[in-house]
């Protein structure tokens, strides 16, 4: 047995009702464990077990209760926007047919208020002209409606249905036959332009729905838009170019100056300066050499290059990016809920609420009765079609999340979006995160009876197995005074303390006071020297060899230039903010100085950072945690937001709920602030949706009928109703350029 998660694309969808249903239908599928329907993105994102439910069972579901169901492929967010784009068409298509033919029969109908002496006739044109806006333009409404009602269920597409017929059926009646009003003394009105024009303004605000809709998934298309289209493959000495597609792990590339590095991997030839502000948000160019990493879709400015292609595909960094975004429009904040319980409930409230307006006024209300009451009832029906109940939520997420990859923050999903605004405690890394993550060797003194070239061919050579940026640091500083390093015999390394080494017959430790204390070496004697490199914000690397300590390293970790203006800007936001480091305290206070952090967790090992984590959240305290290395993934994925620098690793950023592309702090503020504009915002939209129902269909009802004798025309209904969903949007929109 294995889980699969799979994306389909749901067509047919137009109001929140409808995402309940096609939810439920999906999660009816024995096998189905997750189901979450997008009506923005009119995606389906299904998780199941592949021993029960497939994917014919679940599009068969879909299927099944009126709408189309279909797998997307990896190339989803593509896939998407064609299927957005050949839906704009169809709409369009019809809307044009359905404008053409309605205005013709709202000026004929309209000359009933002028004394102008009617041609005979009129009425069976205004039928016939009807038709096609009707039962052609607006016939997704009727097959959708009767699969939903054979399924006993009524959702929007049920009230324009209903609402549209009894409309025309009335005046069908009236036109053929006549006789039967003018037996009762009344005159057999007809209202086909209020059929004909409820169905072209249903559909001018679900074109408008459509095309804004795309506009709030235009941070994909721009990120797609960044890929090369080709790459210069070298085989056997020749130069071939070839679809990106084709470009397979392990081939050699060739990128010339001014071209776009295709994929990712590694130099193997040539130097030259890359513009990476893609992805680091940098405009200084960055110097590439052999050995250096490469990221596809950044520019090559001034050498030619020549790598190995190490990532290639979905697995490129811009296509991992495309996938996150993807994946974040296509999600659910909780705050979703509310509106998917509401519109639960709401259909079947509305159609209530519409047959008693219907006797309400076909029982106690003035002559013609037949007619306010066919008026009013359909009016209720129109007014209240839930589009921007369903909308409210998921086009603030797209937005947001777009928005976000604009300025190099990455969310996971809409719930990390609305809960990153509700952080008050944020917990910082300090090496990678707060400083450059990439220190160098400031002070060197030696404290034992080896000389320096034995001391540093050994201690580089221990630390040259070490992925820590210290020991890295500590390797650099080695490699400049001795050509080549010996290899290890024996190499052990302890998270956050040290290594332990075997070099030509030398037993070789390097790391912190307390492990070289742990491994029975004498530190005491120089802790005078090394509290000073501490007070300097350098950290004392200690180093002995046979069991003697020989030498102190200071090591220095420049902070980044925006950190300090982050954290201020964090606290003038009313979060608190903490540094925590397995580094040793005097260096942790000095580099929290520099950046005017009062509280710091320092000599933290990795295993206890989730505890602290932990023990803020007891607290009552909403914790986000930034970090960048592997030793940061537990707490990242303790808290409640886990925020990883996209320069660290994958298993960190994996653990993450936000990636802050570009390496900075200011990342950080910019996610909390987007959450906050994006969950403002969709308070703003479900408040828009709820109180315009709650105005409106009392309104269409005709409660200020008998005072004051207005009563709502289908035709303003219907205008009203397009008129909500696009506000919805639009609101959500304004989150494209909103200053975060």
């Amino acid at each position: 047995m294995s889980t699969i998660d799979s994306t389909f694309s749901i067509k047919g969808m137009h109001c929140a009702s409808c995402v309940g249903r096609v939810e439920r239908a999906i999660r009816g599928v024995a096998g189905v464990q997750e189901a979450s329907v997008n009506l923005a993105t009119n995606e389906a994102q299904v998780k199941y077990e592949s021993s029960e439910a497939t994917v014919a069972r679940i599009t068969e579901a879909v299927v099944k209760i009126g709408f189309e169901a279909s797998p997307i492929q990896t190339d989803a967010p593509a896939t998407a926007a064609s299927g957005e784009r050949s839906e704009l068409t169809e709409l369009r298509l019809r809307l044009i047919v359905a404008g053409a033919l309605t205005m013709p029969i709202f000026i004929v109908s309209m000359l009933d208020l002028f004394p102008v002496e009617q041609y005979p006739g009129r009425n069976w044109v205004l039928l016939v002209a009807s038709l096609p806006v009707i039962f052609w333009a607006g016939l997704s409404f009727f097959t959708i409606a009767i699969k939903s009602l054979s399924h006993g269920i009524a959702e929007m597409n049920t009230l324009i249905a209903i609402g549209t017929s009894a409309a025309f059926g009335y005046s069908a009646v009236a036109t053929a036959w006549p006789h039967l009003f003018m037996s009762t003394g009344q005159m057999g009105h007809v209202y086909y332009e209020a059929a004909a024009v409820i169905v072209t303004l249903i559909l001018l605000g679900r074109f408008l729905e459509a095309r804004a809709k795309g506009k709030t998934s235009e941070a994909i298309q721009k990120l797609l838009g960044l890929q090369a289209k080709t790459a210069r493959v070298l085989k056997n000495g020749v130069e071939t170019d070839v679809p990106i597609e084709r470009v397979a792990v392990g081939d050699l590339v060739v990128v010339r100056p001014g071209e776009k590095i295709p994929v990712d991997g590694t130099v193997t030839n040539g130097t030259s300066f890359v513009d990476e502000a893609m992805v680091s948000g940098e405009s200084v160019p960055v110097e590439k050499g052999v050995g250096d990493t490469l990221i596809g879709a950044t520019i090559n400015q001034n050498g030619a290059l020549q790598f190995k292609a190490e990532r290639v595909g979905a697995n490129t960094m811009l296509q991992q990016i495309v996938r996150l975004v993807h994946q974040a429009q296509g999600s659910k904040a909780p705050i979703a809920r509310l509106a998917d319980t509401i519109a639960g409930y709401f259909v079947p409230a509305v159609v209530s609420i519409a047959v008693v307006v219907f006797f309400v006024w076909l029982h106690w209300g003035p002559e013609p009765r037949w007619i306010y009451a066919l008026l009013s009832s359909v009016s209720v029906l129109i007014v209240a079609c839930p589009c921007a109940l369903g909308l409210a939520t998921p086009t603030a997420i797209m937005v947001g999340a777009g928005a976000g990859a604009r300025h190099g923050v990455l969310v996971k999903g809409g719930a990390a979006l609305e809960e990153a605004g509700r952080i008050d405690t944020v917990l910082l890394d300090k090496t990678g995160t707060i400083t450059r993550g990439k220190p160098a060797v400031t002070d060197f003194a030696i404290v034992g009876t080896c000389s320096e070239t034995d001391i540093l061919r050994l201690t580089g050579a221990a630390e040259n197995g070490s992925e820590h940026p210290f020991g890295q640091a500590i390797v650099r500083y080695a490699r400049e005074k001795i050509a080549t390093l010996p290899a290890a015999t024996k190499f052990v390394a302890i998270q956050g303390l040290g290594i332990d080494a075997e070099i030509d017959g030398h037993a070789v430790i390097a790391g912190n006071q307390r492990f070289l204390e742990s491994r029975g070496v004498v530190v005491s004697e120089q802790l005078g020297r090394a509290g000073a490199l501490a007070e300097q914000g350098r950290t004392p690397i200690f180093a002995a060899i046979d069991g003697k300590l020989q030498a102190i390293f200071g090591v220095a970790d420049p902070v980044k230039e925006n950190s300090k203006a982050a954290i201020a800007q964090l606290k003038a936001m009313g979060i608190s903010v903490a540094m925590i480091t397995g580094d040793n305290a005097k260096t942790a206070a000095a580099i929290a100085k520099q950046v005017g952090i009062e509280t710091v967790l320092a000599e933290v090992l990795p295993q206890n950072k989730t505890a602290e984590v932990q023990r803020l959240q007891q607290q009552g305290h909403k914790v986000a945690m930034v970090g960048d290395g592997i030793n940061d993934a537990p707490a990242l994925a303790q808290a409640d937001i886990g925020m990883a620098i996209g320069s660290g690793t994958d298993i960190a950023i994996e653990a993450g709920d936000i990636t802050l592309v570009r390496g900075g702090l200011d990342g950080v503020v910019t996610a909390i602030a987007l959450s906050r504009r994006t969950l403002r915002t969709i308070k703003q939209n479900l408040f828009f949706a709820f109180v315009y129902n709650i105005i409106l269909i009392p309104v269409a009802a005709g409660i200020l009928f008998p005072k004051f004798g207005i009563l709502m025309n289908p035709m303003l209904a219907s205008a009203a109703m397009a008129l909500s969903s696009v506000s919805v949007v639009s609101n959500s929109l304004r989150l494209r350029n909103a200053k975060i």
